[in-house]
């Protein structure tokens, strides 16, 4: 059982990691971070999955 929480909503994740609420959106509709969804509406996205996507992210910006 993970004692880590892996899932929050995109508000609260754009803010802990410093990204925008459209940038977590468009990842999860690429198929890139999977999320729960709430009257057809993303109400939670995966933080590893997330993590990841910012992992490249930072990765190209460095020109990797």
């Amino acid at each position: 059982m993970s004692l880590v929480k892996t899932w929050y909503s995109p508000e609260d994740a754009a803010n802990k990691y410093g990204v925008g609420k459209a940038t977590i959106l468009e990842w999860v509709e690429e198929g890139l971070v999977r999320c729960e969804r709430e009257d057809g509406k993303v109400a939670r996205v995966n933080v590893d999955d997330l993590k990841l996507q910012l992992e490249d992210f930072v990765r190209e910006s460095e020109g990797e």
